[in-house]
């Protein structure tokens, strides 16, 4: 019989400011958020023997072994234990590789964590040598902004790209926030405050950047056999993929096409049996404005140089005919340094119709996208709600 693989829970901790609203480590308030998403699902550690996590957690320290010492803090022993870190798309990636020890068998109930200090603290998580980046950074390029800005020069240069078409994404982000009580930034943007906003690194203003913030999450898998017997609600994995193409922005194939989102893209809608018009509502990483556009191209869902008309006109932002980052997204939500386990907590959240005021009516197929690195890693989750 196959192992349907479905999501029974999903938490994370509250902020303030975009600062933890309850203090504790980042082991803590990771324990908190595991707590919170199995008590939803009606089980607690003792059940847990899948443990997948990433995150750099301030190193060196903890974070150089990161599913080893949070099992420790959390008083368990998995039989199966992931801490894969492809940046911010690892969380999506961990939904693909905890359904897969699932329906073999290598364990009965996964949970993902992930935890980060990053606004507390200051920390960002990664050190010049990293990447490649010795090689780059000596030249006075900013990390990160100047990197996506590289991208967004290139597809203005081939695509016509103008500073209202990154603004549409920006905007329609915040009119997704001002809907959302735990988001960090909810006050009104319209299109003259965006391009008043400060240039950071050419073509990108502080407004086309994510947030920094603190933040921490959970989510839990099991199969839906016993979804059933614990009587709870569930989401199901149909599909999931992942790539990845560069450390280096130097060595990105094409700056303004993102081939291992068309790559794990590709292999998520050819699993799970849906074309992308099948798709009601999308989380799709938003690091930076361009981010989106790229992705939404690569994904299927317009044609190479396409995106900037496709979010024209809010199209994607609330009461627009494609919802995307119902949140308010990293722009204007939360972003802790790796931000794709927030995207699917939320798109579980919509599909079981738990999202309040921004639910999306008859939201049943979402699509969920992480990016990571800088433009280097890829991985889509296609999820149902039956």
């Amino acid at each position: 019989m196959v192992r349907e693989v479905v999501i029974v829970g999903v938490a994370e901790e509250a902020l303030t400011g975009g600062r933890m609203a309850r203090s504790g480590s980042v082991l803590q308030i990771q324990a908190r958020a595991a707590l919170a998403a199995l008590a939803e699902s009606k089980l607690s550690l003792r059940d847990v023997d899948g443990l997948l996590t990433a995150g750099t957690w301030g190193l060196p320290g903890a974070g150089t072994m990161a599913g080893i010492s949070l099992a420790e803090f959390l008083g368990i022993h998995p039989r199966y234990s992931d801490s894969t870190n492809i940046g911010g798309a690892a969380f999506e990636a961990h939904v693909g590789h905890a359904a897969m020890a699932i329906e073999r068998g290598y364990c009965e109930v996964a949970l993902i964590t992930y935890g980060s200090l990053a606004k507390t603290t200051k920390w960002s998580g990664s050190t010049v040598a990293d990447l490649g980046l010795q090689y780059e950074n000596i030249w006075g390029l900013p990390r990160p902004v100047g990197h996506y800005a590289l991208a967004a020069s290139r597809y203005a240069h081939l695509y016509g790209l103008k500073a209202e078409h990154l603004g549409q994404v920006a905007l329609a982000a915040r009119r997704w926030a001002q809907k959302n009580p735990a988001a960090t930034r909810r006050e009104p943007l319209e299109m003259p405050e965006y391009l008043a906003s400060p240039m950071l690194c050419d073509p990108l203003r502080a407004l086309d950047c994510c947030l920094v913030t603190d933040g921490a999450g959970a989510i839990v898998l099991t199969t839906a056999e016993h979804a059933r017997a614990l009587g709870v609600k569930s989401v199901f994995v149909r599909g999931f993929g992942e790539a990845h193409t560069h450390a280096g922005i130097g060595s990105m194939p094409e700056l303004a096409r993102l081939d291992a989102a068309i790559s794990s893209g590709q292999r998520a809608f050819e699993m799970a049996g849906v074309k992308p018009a099948c798709v009601d509502i999308a989380q799709i990483y938003d690091s930076f404005t361009i981010t989106v556009l790229l992705s939404l191209e690569a994904l299927g869902f317009c044609g190479p140089g396409e995106a900037k008309d496709f979010v024209a006109n809010q199209r994607t932002a609330p009461g627009g005919t494609f919802p995307m980052n119902t949140t308010g997204g990293g722009l204007s939500y939360c972003h802790p340094g790796m931000f794709g386990i927030f995207l699917l907590i939320e798109a579980v959240r919509q599909l079981r119709g738990d999202s309040g005021e921004r639910q999306v009516q008859n939201a049943r197929t979402a699509l969920v996208h992480g990016t990571g690195g800088i433009l280097s890693s890829g991985a889509t989750c296609l999820l149902t709600s039956n």
